[in-house]
């Protein structure tokens, strides 16, 4: 039987299912910005979406930090007592003053926070089935695996999500990860390696990090991406391959990882797409979700750019524009036929809408 958990607690129906909490920040004493990555992109997120008055404090679902227990649905024991040593959490988050701290601190300051994003996206699972759609502002950690961290990811927090689902919502039974951050999602593949359950699709840059040829082999659809990509080929080979990947197998659930580190200039991506091909990438993931009405739940992954946190609240804002994200839809969609008819018309004039 499962463990009972804090997080698959019934969020307020007032709630867009849009999960955060302040507590997702990284800010310690400016370390974080001996790290390429924005630390506090996430809360920047949820300002800007403040600003355009799409959410407000009381109107987001506040996510809950994952207990050890939580973890160790996926983590080993052995795992997780690796992360009480602040050299080891150092070398995964890729900010070495780290190690140099007493472990106490780095829990707190830096483990805390992600792990938080972790019960996020744990959250926004159940959510996703319970209204048809769910993000989690933080989250995303595609190359942690049950035993291994790095990439700055420090727990598997996809792989958990998916696996929460399947152990604790009846007719959750298949996965499909799309997975579009720059970098290949090698955390999951690793995790659900034999797992027939779980259709992976991972498009990214073939000559980056962490070119992990063992778990590559996990990836169902696999889309290698040359240096300097930019939006015409990859908007279409993306709207090409979730297309095939959805009508190849249609799961219960799709796991989103909307990385922004495509974004043309990042460091690390290597890839060349603008900020309009990102929110277009997204708006192709969930108008085919949408259409064929399979729940959908997005995480935000790498990014590591100041203007990135824009970039991923205008996008939060065109999907809502489109109408392919709605509270009001989300609250009543469970099982309300008029809703469900809603549902379906809005699908037929999704699939009119071809790619512009």
């Amino acid at each position: 039987r499962p463990h009972r958990t804090e997080l698959y607690e019934d969020a307020p129906s007032a709630c867009w299912p849009i999960v955060y909490s302040p507590d997702y920040n990284i800010t310690f004493m400016g370390l974080e910005k001996l790290h390429p990555f924005d630390a506090g992109k996430w809360g920047k997120v949820i300002s800007f979406l403040k600003e355009e008055k799409l959410i407000a404090d009381d109107l987001i679902v506040q996510a809950r930090e994952a207990t050890d227990e939580d973890l160790l649905v996926v983590h080993t024991r052995r795992y997780l007592n690796k992360l009480k040593w602040s050299f080891v959490v150092a070398t995964i988050t890729e900010i070495p003053p780290v190690a140099f701290l007493p472990n106490f601190v780095v829990q707190r300051k830096v483990l805390k926070p992600l792990r938080t994003q972790t019960g996020g996206t744990i959250m926004a699972g159940k959510l996703a089935v319970d209204r048809g759609w769910a993000i989690n502002v933080g989250g995303g950690f595609h190359h942690c695996s049950s035993d291994k961290g790095g990439g700055f990811c420090a727990y598997a927090d996809i792989t958990l999500a998916i696996k929460f689902l399947f152990e604790r919502v009846q007719g959750v039974s298949k996965a499909t990860i799309i997975d579009l951050d720059a970098h290949q999602g090698n955390g999951h593949e690793r995790d659900f390696m034999d797992d027939h359950r779980i259709y992976i699709m991972d498009v990214y840059n073939r000559y980056i990090y962490p070119g992990d040829g063992f778990a590559k082999r996990a990836i169902k659809r696999k889309v290698e991406l040359e240096w300097g990509t930019e939006d015409t080929e990859y908007l279409q080979k993306v709207h090409t391959h979730v297309e095939g990947a959805l009508n190849e197998v249609k799961p219960d659930v799709i796991v989103y990882n909307a990385g922004t580190d495509i974004l043309d200039g990042d460091p690390l991506g290597g890839l060349a797409i603008s900020p309009q091909g990102i929110v277009k990438r997204d708006e192709v993931v969930f108008k085919a979700a949408r259409s064929r009405r399979i729940p959908i739940l997005m995480v935000t992954s790498g990014g590591y750019q100041k203007r990135t946190a824009r970039i991923i609240a205008d996008s939060i804002l065109n999907l809502h524009n489109l109408g392919l994200i709605d509270k009001e839809l989300a609250i009543s969609g469970a099982g309300n036929p008029k809703v469900e008819q809603m549902i379906r018309d809005s699908a037929t004039d999704l699939t009119d809408l071809s790619l512009q």
